[in-house]
């Protein structure tokens, strides 16, 4: 029997070890420690299932952050493929974002309130404003709102890191950046700009995603990072969407931010969308019938 080891064999380095009391499963996920940290407050059946529903949503915007990290520096290095797919696994990640709001579409104010009024007394009053991982994804998708930052005036840690993400490209800078790089017209003062204010839309940007949708059978690489991009926006604000309908759902109209209704608070929110001239330009994207069909209709 022949007992040289393969190549295969060769190259795969020898287990560590698992730890006493711990499967490889167990170590490697670290199943004990995730089952510990839903630590509930009240006696409310439905405590279990809100801490569930915050955590995984944690976990999938951590993700979505190192993913778009990802497709910056590969934009950088004028890596489209790469950055193109790395964005792509961006728009997987917000389908179960979207997904695990179902676990909480059950919950009455009666129900919310019995949670809330017990967090409130065994951790003080907070604010959903105060996520920082929440903030940090927003920030790199282009919507700076430095005043923001006073909400992590406790986590000076996450205060710095924030600043960090507000002082520095989004998503959107590295994409215009690329886009200029390949001979488009993107202004230097767009790009040259302070990157912690928030985005102002050009029509010279506008122009640039006009030009590069002109002819559906040209600029395909570049049309398919816009498409993904749209995804990303559109996914983005269904979340906020089914944010807003969750505190309708469980708030009403109750103070909510700062002594804010709020629904008040939330609802102007939706107009903040990623990428905007990605979307107004598609106004001017496309050849119109000269006479819109339902008019001609009417006329007749």
């Amino acid at each position: 029997m022949n007992d040289t080891p393969t190549l295969q064999n060769a190259e795969r380095p020898a287990p560590a070890g698992t730890a006493a009391g711990q499967t490889p499963y167990s170590a490697w996920m670290q199943t004990d420690t995730l089952h510990s940290l839903q630590r509930t407050v009240s006696d409310h059946p439905g405590e279990h299932a809100w801490i569930v529903h915050v955590q995984v949503s944690e976990l999938y915007w951590m993700l979505i952050i190192k993913e778009i990290q990802t497709a910056q520096a590969f934009l950088r290095e004028d890596n489209l493929p790469q950055a193109w797919r790395t964005l792509l696994r961006v728009v997987a990640h917000q389908a179960p974002l979207d997904a695990i709001w179902r676990s909480i579409d059950w919950m009455t104010p009666n129900d919310l309130l019995a949670i809330l009024s017990r967090a409130v007394a065994t951790h003080g009053k907070d604010t959903a404003l105060q996520g920082w991982t929440y903030r940090h994804m927003v920030y790199l998708l282009g919507i700076k709102q430095a005043e923001h930052l006073q909400h992590f005036e406790p986590q000076p840690h996450r205060r710095e890191q924030l600043g960090k993400a507000l002082a520095e490209p989004s998503l959107y800078d590295d994409v215009l950046a690329f886009l200029r790089r390949k001979g488009m017209n993107v202004p230097t003062e767009v790009l040259a700009r302070d990157l912690s204010a928030p985005y102002s839309p050009s029509k010279e940007v506008e122009q640039v995603w006009r030009q590069i949708y002109a002819d559906p059978n040209a600029n395909i690489e570049l049309q398919q990072l816009g498409e993904t991009m749209a995804d990303i926006a559109e996914g983005f604000c269904n979340w906020k969407f089914r944010h807003l309908m969750a505190t309708r759902r469980t708030f009403g109209a109750r103070p909510a931010y700062f002594g804010t209704e709020g629904v008040a608070w939330l609802a102007p929110t939706m107009d903040e969308i990623p990428f905007p001239e990605l979307w107004s330009a598609r106004t001017f994207i496309g050849d119109p019938p000269p006479v819109c069909p339902h008019m001609a209709r009417q006329g007749k």
